[in-house]
C-alpha cells in the first residue's frame, strides 16, 4: 500500500475540473484544496487551533528552513513536526530547491547538487537529492517533495532543457534515498517554463518513476496569468488521473478557480499571509487595504458576506487601529479572516463541481471580485 493515494470522486461536466480525495497517514483531505503555509512549523500567527477552527485540511512545512532552524535532528527527536507543531493532520513539506535558488544570490549548481550560503549567517552549505530527502524522512511529514532546480523566469530553451534533465536524474535520485515510503508519500515536480516540449518531457520522466502524486513547478514566478494557464492547459492532461496534482505557490483568489479547471487538486501560498501582515484584506468584493485612512469610523465588517469570527466580531475600524499601532491582534484578525476566505472559497469551488457549474461559479465570482473589469488589479 502507498502512503498517499487519490479517490477520484466527480468530475465537473462543465469544466472538467475534478473532486477527489487524498488519503494520508494522518487523515484524508478533500480536493481542489488551498493549503496553508507554516514555513517554521507554524502559519505565522495562528495556533493549530486556529486552523482547525476554519477547517483547514492540510499545512506545509519548509524544509530549508527547518533544517537551518532547529534542526530536523531536534523535529524527529520531538517525534517528527506533527508533535512537535501539535498538528494532527497531514503536513506537506518542500524539498528546499525553491529556498535555495530564491534565497542564495551565490549559488553554484553541479550534478552532485547545489553549493550556496546559508541566507541568516553566510556559512556555505550543500544540498543534494540524497540530503533532502533525508532531511524530510527526519521531519516525518505525510507528502513529502523531491528535489529539484527551480529556474528564473523567464529563461532560454537550452538552459531549461539542461535544467529538466538535471531535475529529472535528481528525481531518480531521491527516490533511491527516500527510507519511508510506507508512512510519507514522494511526489515529483514537473518542470520546464513556459515551454510545452519541455512540460511534456518533464511529465513523461517524471510519471515513468511511478510517484504517487505530482506537482507543476516553476509557475507563479512572474510570467502572466495567461502563460501560467497555458502551462496547465497542456501539462496536467499528462499527468495521472489516478494521482494528485499539486500547483506550488499558487494563492491568488483568480488562479486557485481558473487551476481547478484546469484540473489542480492542490494549492498552496504564503500569500494570504503575507500580504495580510501589511493590512491588505481579501473579501468578496475584491480587495481591501484596512490601514487606509478611510477606514478609521469603518465600523463594517472586512467582508459584509463573510461568516468568520473576525468578520462577525470585529470592525474595519477596529483592526485598523490596530495595525497602526502595530498590535499583534491586529495581523492575527487579518491572517484569520485571508485564511478562512480561501479555505471557503475552495469549499464553493468543491460544491460548484458537484454541482456541475464551475464556470458559473467562476462567472459570478469574478464579477463580484472585480477581475471583469478594466484594469481590475489582483494581489
Amino acid at each position: 500500500m502507498q502512503a498517499i493515494t487519490y479517490e477520484h470522486i466527480k468530475t465537473c461536466r462543465q469544466s472538467g475540473a475534478r473532486l477527489g480525495i487524498v488519503h494520508t497517514p494522518h487523515g484524508s483531505f478533500e480536493t481542489p484544496i488551498f493549503m496553508p503555509v507554516g514555513t517554521l512549523a507554524t502559519v505565522k500567527t495562528m495556533s493549530p487551533e486556529d486552523l482547525k477552527s476554519m477547517n483547514a485540511q492540510i499545512i506545509l512545512s519548509n524544509t530549508y528552513h527547518l533544517w537551518l532552524r532547529p534542526g530536523e535532528d531536534i523535529v524527529e527527536e520531538a517525534g517528527g513536526l506533527h508533535k512537535f507543531m501539535n498538528w494532527d493532520r497531514p503536513i506537506l513539506t518542500d524539498s528546499g530547491g525553491f529556498q535555495v535558488f530564491s534565497l542564495s544570490d551565490l549559488r553554484k549548481i553541479t550534478e552532485e547538487g547545489v553549493h550556496f550560503r546559508n541566507h541568516l549567517s553566510g556559512e556555505k552549505l550543500f544540498l543534494t537529492p540524497e540530503r533532502s530527502m533525508e532531511i524530510q524522512n527526519a521531519l516525518g511529514p505525510d507528502i513529502m517533495m523531491a528535489f529539484d532546480e527551480c529556474p528564473p523566469y523567464p529563461a532560454e530553451h537550452a538552459y531549461m532543457k539542461a535544467s529538466v534533465e538535471r531535475t529529472s536524474r535528481w528525481a531518480e535520485r531521491c527516490l533511491e534515498a527516500h527510507s519511508r515510503a510506507e508512512d510519507q508519500g514522494l511526489f515529483g515536480i514537473i518542470q520546464g517554463g513556459e515551454y510545452e516540449d519541455l512540460r511534456r518531457q518533464s511529465a513523461k520522466d517524471l510519471v515513468s518513476l511511478d510517484f504517487p502524486g505530482y506537482a507543476i513547478g516553476g509557475l507563479s514566478v512572474g510570467e502572466p496569468k495567461d502563460v501560467m494557464n497555458k502551462v496547465l492547459e497542456h501539462t496536467a492532461p499528462l499527468l495521472p488521473d489516478n494521482k494528485p496534482r499539486y500547483l506550488m505557490g499558487v494563492g491568488s483568489a483568480d488562479s486557485l478557480i481558473d487551476g481547478a479547471i484546469r484540473g489542480i487538486d492542490m494549492f498552496d501560498c504564503v500569500l494570504p499571509t503575507r500580504i495580510a501582515r501589511n493590512g491588505t484584506i481579501m473579501t468578496s468584493e475584491g480587495r481591501l487595504v484596512v490601514r487606509n485612512a478611510s477606514y478609521a469610523r469603518d465600523f463594517s465588517p472586512l467582508d459584509k458576506n463573510c461568516s468568520c469570527h473576525v468578520c462577525q466580531n470585529h470592525s474595519r475600524a477596529y483592526i485598523r487601529h490596530l495595525i497602526k499601532c502595530n498590535e499583534t491582534l491586529g495581523l492575527r484578525l487579518c491572517s484569520y479572516h485571508n485564511l478562512y476566505f480561501l479555505l471557503e472559497l475552495m469549499e464553493k469551488v468543491r460544491q460548484a463541481i458537484r454541482d456541475d457549474r464551475l464556470l458559473d461559479f467562476r462567472e459570478e465570482f469574478f464579477e463580484a471580485y472585480g477581475f471583469n473589469k478594466p484594469n481590475a488589479k489582483n494581489f
